[in-house]
């Protein structure tokens, strides 16, 4: 059969009647008929195109061929009703057709109506139901109403399956999307995320906005953080600059009412968040949603507000994670990630420096943790102002920098220059400096750990001397650092194991050479039976904190000795024990003391504590306090290394100590050296002037114990007199003199 021809005019009055945009606006029952009879087509679209069905107008569409079908049903979609000839090109063209659109065009929804001009045509009742169709009825039944209730039935039931269907996919969608949304952790990348899920629920193209606002800040802090479509131009802009008021006006009612907001073009989806930042999704819409997509949109939204919630904490996470909260600036963390990230790109012409502000703890105890804050605000501005935008600043430590840049840009004389002039706080100028380790990149191996490694490692060589200085990584620090952690991991263990142990050197009067007391000494012999000397590890046990430790099992050692020594008939012979200065500072130290003078039961005056010069004058109230509770309990205490300090008269007087120890330095070369003999002689009067008992140390030969008598000095120890003995042998020892 041919094709008849169409009607122009009538076309033209269809496209003409209505814009697309409008027609769309208005929800309609899409009608499609297919007959190669065009008086069909006419009739039918005259009987019922006034009258609506279930509150809906009608729309025609039209095919006259199953080839033209399948053409128009590849572009059209939602179609409602299909009323299909059933002879056309064939006898069973339209029974193959009604395959084609259920098995290879998918289309299951659409109510097929099969009609036909010659009953001997009709398909068998297996036909029918293999197909699904949904009715049969021959040309001449259906009159305007038999018409009428024949597509009321199709359309009923094209619209109960149609919303199973679509909450079935919507549901589906909204679990997918609430999956693939909870996957993405920034908050940008989340939002436009939001704009392609909303739109595909609604079965629209992207084309909308998503903004953000901070609770409390005004209009201003408005931004549109995702955006798709023709709004693409406009992320990260403010939403009063969007230039449409149409939508800035759907998004602030949104906002200010805390509720979704329809219109017939737009829809737009308020999301509140506990943190205080809401977020609002506009979208245009060409129909508004209905009942259903109400429902859906219910669903999505109540996902969405539990991911903004996920996305949001995550962010505030990782800002924890990767931000120094106190400078808004990158933290340790942070900064060994750039640090592994430039190594990766192998950009080796870059240099990493730690700038640690020297003396900032005392700083900070002594003016408050706030006076602290600000200052080191004040430092990591001026790092922001001097460096190169491009140069990596972040807080690695509680008073340390980190900086990475190029090796021309990140030298010591440019990150020295940065603390020559004053910081201005309160008013006030305060000069600081800072102690600086460097390493380039070129020199380390491995990753931002190793490198923070490397620098640090030359931040402990220039911390060693004066502070102020600066220190390039060397690989041969790396060695010498390395052989100091094995050295303390031995000392641990050799503690562990008793390896240590103690002996004695006698200290005697030097007017008559009586024995009168003893320095316990501390000494290491390792599994190879070598001695390692004390000024290797002591240091180590200091840094370490382990000398805390060590040194009260040094204490109770010596007078668990004393008492010993008491019960082998060595009577009234004074015990001096070292004591370090973090020791000193440990809150438990004089409960310590207690319980060793407890446990051991000797008399607390046999008991002398000594300092050293320097630790002595360090924090000097704190210091005279300790001293006090100490003499309260009888304990003695004396000043060692005394002449290589920097000791205050006045301070030295207020000290409630009992001797001075001269340091065996100057001992040494008083005899060689007409200043080191001065130096004794001043020591010596200045002991008695304070009524102090004054023992010099690290005497070897008779030419200095005699010369050291004529000066006045009161006591000596020394290998003149006896090398440092244990228990057993200083018992012998005492008995033989």
């Amino acid at each position: 059969m041919t094709q008849p021809e169409i009607d122009d005019d009538f076309l033209t009055l269809l496209a003409e009647d209505e814009p697309q945009r409008d027609r769309r606006a208005v929800r309609h029952w899409r009608i499609l008929i297919i007959d190669d009879d065009d008086d069909v087509h006419q009739a039918t679209e005259f009987a019922l195109s006034n009258t609506p069905i279930l509150n809906r107008p009608l729309m025609f569409l039209h095919a006259y061929s199953s080839t033209d079908a399948i053409e128009l049903l590849k572009q059209e979609q939602d179609i409602a009703v299909i009323l299909l000839d059933v002879v056309m090109e064939s006898e069973d063209a339209g029974l193959r057709l009604v395959k084609s659109i259920r098995q290879e065009l998918n289309i299951h929804e659409s109510r097929i109506v099969l009609r036909t001009g010659q009953p001997g045509y009709a398909p068998e009742m297996d036909a029918i139901r293999d197909y699904d169709i949904n009715d049969y009825k021959t040309k001449s039944e259906l009159s305007r109403n038999r018409l009428y209730t024949t597509l009321t039935t199709a359309i009923r039931s094209y619209d109960q399956i149609h919303a199973i269907n679509a909450s079935r996919r919507g549901l589906g969608m909204i679990i997918r999307s609430s999956a693939e949304l909870m996957a993405r952790h920034g908050l940008q990348e989340f939002a436009a995320g939001v704009i392609t899920q909303l739109a595909g629920l609604l079965r629209l193209a992207p084309e909308g906005i998503v903004c953000a606002h901070d609770k409390g800040e005004g209009a201003e802090s408005t931004h549109i953080i995702a955006a798709a479509g023709s709004y693409a131009r406009c992320i990260e802009e403010p939403l009063s600059s969007l230039g449409r008021p149409r939508v800035t006006n759907q998004i602030n009612l949104a906002m200010e009412a805390r509720q979704h907001q329809f219109s017939t073009d737009s829809t737009t989806l308020f999301f509140p968040s506990k943190t205080g930042r809401d977020m609002a999704a506009y979208i245009e819409t060409t129909i508004p949603p209905d009942g259903l997509d109400f429902q859906l949109i219910e669903v999505f939204c109540t996902n969405i507000t539990i991911g903004l919630e996920n996305v949001l904490l995550f962010a505030q996470l990782k800002d924890l994670a990767y931000n120094d909260q106190l400078l808004s600036i990158p933290n340790r963390l942070s900064f060994v990630h750039s640090l592994s990230m430039v190594i990766a790109d192998k950009r080796s012409e870059e240099t990493l420096a730690l700038v640690d502000i020297d003396h900032f703890s005392q700083l900070n105890d002594a003016l408050g943790h706030s006076y602290g804050d600000t200052l080191l605000a004040a430092v990591a501005t001026r790092l922001k102002q001097t460096l190169p935008a491009d140069t990596v600043i972040a807080r690695v430590d509680a008073d340390t920098f980190g900086v990475l840049g190029k090796d021309s840009l990140v030298r010591p004389e440019i990150l020295q220059a940065i603390f020559r002039t004053p910081f201005n706080l309160d008013n006030s100028d305060h000069q600081l400096s800072a102690s600086i380790g460097l390493a380039r990149l070129t020199e380390v191996e491995g990753d931002g750990s190793a490198a923070l490694k490397c620098a640090n490692i030359a931040l402990s060589f220039a911390k060693a001397g004066p502070r102020g200085e600066f220190c390039y990584f060397a690989r041969d620090m790396e060695l010498h650092t390395r052989s100091r952690v094995r050295l303390l991991q031995d000392l641990r263990a050799a503690f562990e194991r008793d390896r240590l142990f103690i002996v004695y050197q006698p200290q005697v009067t030097l007017s008559d050479r009586k024995v009168i007391g003893v320095e316990a000494l501390l000494r290491w012999q390792n599994e190879k039976g070598q001695f390692i000397p004390p000024e290797q590890f002591i240091p180590l046990a200091e840094s370490s904190g382990m000398i805390i430790s060590l040194g009260e099992w040094v204490l109770r050692t010596a007078c668990l000795s004393l008492r010993q020594f008491e019960r082998s008939g060595v009577k009234d012979l004074r015990m001096a024990v070292n004591v370090s200065v973090t020791q000193f500072r440990h809150p438990m130290f004089i409960a310590s003391v207690d319980a060793v003078l407890s446990e051991s039961g000797i008399n607390p005056h046999l008991l002398e504590l000594e300092i050293t010069e320097s630790v002595a004058m360090l924090e000097y109230e704190f210091m005279l306090g300790m001293i006090n509770q100490l003499k309260q309990r009888g304990v003695m205490v004396a000043i060692d290394d005394f002449g290589t300090g920097f000791s205050s008269l006045s301070y030295l007087e207020r000290l409630n100590v009992d001797r001075l120890k001269i340091d065996g330095s100057f001992v040494s070369q008083m005899m060689q050296a007409q200043s080191s003999h001065r130096i004794v002689d001043t020591i010596v009067q200045l002991g008695h002037g304070l009524d102090l008992s004054v023992i010099a140390e690290g005497i070897e030969t008779e030419e200095q114990a005699l010369a050291l008598a004529a000066l006045g000095c009161d006591e000596g120890q020394g290998y003149l007199f006896a090398k440092p003995l244990e228990a057993e042998a200083l018992v012998a020892f005492i008995a033989g003199n």
